[in-house]
Order: C-alpha cells, then structure tokens, then sequence
C-alpha cells in the first residue's frame, strides 16, 4: 500500500474520529448523561448526510423516516431529564458532526473494492480485496491509531496533563498496589475499547455506518432505561412515547435491511433459472477471471 495514498485516504477517518472521541469525553466535565444521549442521538442524522454526500446510501423517504423517528423518540425518551449547559452542548454537537465524517469514511475504506459479482449457480458472493486494502477491522486499526494518537494526545495533555502526571493514584503513589490496580484498570479499559472498536469495524465492513449507528442508538436506549431502572427514576407519557417511537425506528430499519436482503435472493435465484452449468475450470475457488454470465454489481448491501 503506498505510503501517499494511505495518508490522503485515512486522514480525514483519523482526524475525525480522534476529534470525536476527545470532544465527547472533554464535554462529561459540563454536562449529565442524559443530555449527552440526547445530542449524540443526532450523529444519525450526520451519517446520514455525509453517507448521500459521499454516495454511500440513497436518499429515501424510508431512510429519512427512520433518522427522524429515532432521533425525535431519543430526544423525547430523555426530555426533562437533565441540565442544559451550552459549552458541553456545543462540544458534544461538533462531535457528532465528526462521528458523520468518521463513520462514512471508514465504510468507504473499508468497502471500496475494485469489483463485486455473483455466482448466480451457487449464489455465492465474490469480492475483490478493497483498493486499500483494509478490509479487516485488525487492518483498519493497526493503520488509524497511530494517527488518531498524534491528534488524540495533544488535546489529552493539554486538558489533563498536569492531572495525570501529579495524580496520587499514579506517579505520586506511594502504595505499591494501588498504582498496579490503576494501571489494571487502565489496561482493562483499553482491552474494552478495543473490543468495541473491532465490533464496530465489523459491523461498518459488513453493513453500513448507517446500520452500526443504529445499532449504537438502541444501546443508547437500553443503557439509560437501566440507568432509570436503577436509580428508580420515573418515566413521564412523554419519555414512554419517546421510548416506543425510537424503538419503531430501529425495528423498521431492521425490517428495510430484511426485505432488501430478500429482494437480492429473489433476483439471484431468477438470474440462475436462466444459466446453464458452469464449466468445472470457473467453479467457485478455481475462479480466476470474470465470466461473461455474471451479474457485476457496483455495491451489495445486505
């Protein structure tokens, strides 16, 4: 992969999405929780837009319906639940715009391959390797993170610097053990994230950044009814009707990406009614060249 390629490419991703995680963590300092997911509901409506910018969805009525369904549910889910503080909203919004950029452009690295085509007699789906190369979630990390970090550390150190070099849990310990757990705790946050952050990949490389986005909506959705449920908070008509109509969002995008997945077979098992056999020299794993009777398509989202 060349060095000048991979650097115009992954520079926008890694810029974005250092600047995503920085601002949304900076903002915790000013704001509660619930009116964090309340603002960090909206990045669907950003990867949404930057997806029909960089024509990696459709504009569609389903589509809008469903941003806006579960944006406006979220919003009246957490509505008169928190403490309104502009700077912190101001962070967390920049932020979300950035999580558009970060997710549109990692599944247009991700799924950018030269070319696509079905094997209508087996129904098996052929994909070339990406232009980049990275169409592994190990791949996209081990060539991110070191740029996210060079943009990521100057903005830690100079929030939290002095913080974190004179904190008494760390440098200035003097009990040998607490120093050891505060690192283990460092190590198993990490090791979390990276979960996550290999989840998320594998998701985007498989779906869409509309999908995992979603998908991160309704974790949303069931860390504060847990968080509710905990505390014993209590729910108003409001925050119910909020609920139910995220909730519908999410279940009709899921049924949108069902029917889509069986209009795709449908069509492939009406193409392979009109093939004939394949010689044995272009069954699947001796393929080297495209046949003429296959169906190329420029993208498959399933």
């Amino acid at each position: 992969m060349r060095r000048a390629k991979t650097l115009t490419t992954l520079k926008p991703k890694c810029i974005a999405s250092a600047l995503d995680i920085g601002l949304s963590n900076w903002s915790f300092e000013f704001i509660t929780i619930s009116l964090y997911t309340m603002t960090k509901s909206t990045s669907v409506i950003f990867i949404l837009i930057f997806a029909i910018v960089f024509k990696l969805e459709k504009l569609s009525i389903p589509i809008v319906a469903i941003v806006l369904s579960i944006s406006t549910g979220l919003f009246m889910f957490t509505y008169e639940s928190t403490q309104f503080d502009l700077k912190g909203f101001t962070l967390v919004l920049i932020a979300s715009a950035l999580s558009g950029i970060r997710w549109t452009t990692a599944q247009k690295v991700t799924q950018q391959s030269e070319f696509c085509f079905v094997d209508f007699h087996t129904l098996f789906l052929y994909v070339s390797h990406t232009i980049l190369g990275l169409s592994n979630p190990i791949d996209v990390i081990y060539h991110t993170q070191p740029w996210m970090a060079l943009v990521l550390l100057p903005l830690a150190f100079s929030l939290e610097g002095d913080e974190f070099l004179t904190s008494p849990f760390l440098f200035r310990s003097h009990d040998y053990l607490g120093t050891c757990r505060t690192l283990g705790y460092f190590v198993f946050g990490a090791c979390l994230a990276f979960g996550l952050e290999v989840a998320e990949f594998l998701v985007v490389c498989n779906s869409s950044s509309l999908t995992l986005s979603i998908a991160g909506i309704f974790k949303e959705v069931v860390t504060l009814y847990l968080a509710a449920a905990v505390n014993g908070d209590q729910y108003s008509p409001t925050n119910i009707a909020g609920l139910v109509i995220c909730l519908a969002g999410i279940c009709l995008h899921v049924a949108i990406r069902f029917f889509k997945h069986t209009a795709i077979l449908r069509l492939l098992l009406c193409q392979n009614r009109q093939m004939t056999h394949l010689p044995k020299k272009l069954r699947p794993g001796r393929l080297t060249s495209l046949p003429s009777d296959f169906f190329v398509l420029d993208k498959v989202y399933c």
